[in-house]
Parts: C-alpha cells; structure tokens; sequence
C-alpha cells in the first residue's frame, strides 16, 4: 500500500489526491520513486484515460513497445516533427 510505504495514512494521501491538504515537493519525490514514475507524471497524468499514450505504453509487452517507438518515428518522420 502506498501510504504505507510512504510512511503515512490513507486518509492523508486522500486528501493530498482530493487538493484538500498540499504537498511537498520531497513527498511528491518520494511518491515517485516508490511508484516507479518521474514526479510530473503524477502531476501531468490523468490515471484513468485509457486512450492515453502511456496508459498504452504501460499495458504494451517489451516487443510491442519496440513497435510502438517505430510506429511513432515514422509518423514523426513523415509530418517532418
């Protein structure tokens, strides 16, 4: 459980998540580390758009995320981005 492993409550990662109590930036840090993301990814992303990119990054196999980066080079390289 994250709280947990934050070393703080449930009810106090609620709040922070409801904008009901700020945050720091070393807990937004450390909330990234044991996530595993970056700190603006918590901040950036929404978590519950399964159409995002990353929600198709994060649910893709090693072999499709190979495909997934050449697919979008090729993109890129035909609209000259």
């Amino acid at each position: 459980m994250l709280a947990e492993r934050l070393g703080t409550t449930k009810a106090s990662i609620s709040r922070i998540e409801n904008g009901k109590q700020p945050y720091s930036q070393p807990f937004l840090e450390a909330c990234a580390e044991t996530l595993m993301t970056d700190p603006a990814s918590l901040i950036m992303r929404n978590p519950l758009d399964k159409e995002a990119i990353w929600s198709l990054w994060d649910q893709a196999k090693p072999g499709q995320r190979k495909q997934i980066v050449r697919a979008v080079e090729k993109v890129m390289k035909q609209t000259g981005s």
